[in-house]
């Protein structure tokens, strides 16, 4: 809170670094800042976001709840071997792969310079005052999502947001496309100021419909991988087909996938607020 800017440093800390310090091949990358605070950034292809928000919720709770720390800061326990003293490795680079290093360092600082993040914490209220509403938070954040781009921009956009699709065995994840009729008819009536009573009815069923597609998306009932897999098997038997190459080519203008805190039963956040970031 005294420094606005903190999270954004953060959140590009975590994001990329000076571009040539994290491990882009590696599975994920621990991150630890000077001032002690921590993260991660996760290659993708190997597992989906919850997957890492898991393991990284059951860590910090039992370093912190099951192992402890002594009095003096270091962990508990004993050492059982001690470990080897560590050795600086020497590479020795020709001429060529050196310049080649330096104009990928230079294009890698490019891109990061290139990204413009923020982090804002809002605290006026959660996802807990929003369930006394009867109002799905997700969807709640997706009909606020609409309404901004659409104040941005003045018209609507195909809208992405991912869905788990573990209830399968080897399940990844399925599209819900949360630019919905429904909500349209939503962000419309915001813009016109109509009657509060009539704004809530578009509200809810806006929400209603969003929940609709996203258990649709969970359960299978997706189209968005279904498409994929038809445009695979076109690419196979060399059959181009000119309804996949229009709906696959429509441009993804908003991208709103999140990861809810809680992945396990380890994090109480009303107890502990200040260990979300």
């Amino acid at each position: 809170e005294k420094d606005p800017t903190a999270l954004d440093q953060y959140g590009h800390s975590m994001l990329h670094g000076t571009g040539c310090n994290r491990w882009f091949d590696k599975s994920f990358t621990l991150v630890v800042c000077p001032n002690g605070r921590c993260g991660f950034n996760a290659e993708h292809s190997w597992a989906d976001a919850p997957i890492m928000a898991h393991m990284w919720e059951y860590s910090i709770t039992d370093e912190v709840f099951l192992l402890g720390y002594r009095d003096d800061g270091r962990c508990n326990g004993s050492i059982r071997n001690q470990p080897p003293n560590p050795i600086r490795l020497e590479f020795d680079f020709p001429k060529p792969c050196l310049d080649l290093i330096e104009s990928s360092r230079v294009i890698a600082g490019q891109l990061c310079s290139d990204v413009d993040l923020h982090i804002k914490m809002y605290r006026g209220y959660g996802k807990g005052f929003i369930k006394t509403c009867k109002v799905s938070p997700d969807a709640y954040i997706q009909l606020a999502l609409q309404l901004a781009y659409y104040r941005s921009a003045g018209k609507f956009c195909l809208t992405y947001e991912s869905s788990m699709t573990r209830l399968f065995r080897e399940g990844r994840t399925e599209t819900v496309r949360s630019c919905s009729k429904d909500t349209c008819a939503f962000v419309r009536a915001m813009e016109a100021k109509a009657d509060k009573e009539e704004m809530k009815k578009l509200m809810q069923a806006a929400a209603a419909t969003h929940q609709n597609l996203y258990r649709d998306a969970m359960t299978g009932k997706g189209i968005d991988r279904h498409l994929f897999c038809l445009y695979v098997v076109s690419k196979y038997v060399g059959q181009d087909s000119p309804f996949l190459a229009e709906v696959l080519s429509e441009p993804w203008r908003l991208s709103t996938s999140q990861t809810p805190h809680q992945q396990t039963d380890k994090l109480d956040l009303n107890k502990y607020p200040d260990r979300i970031c």
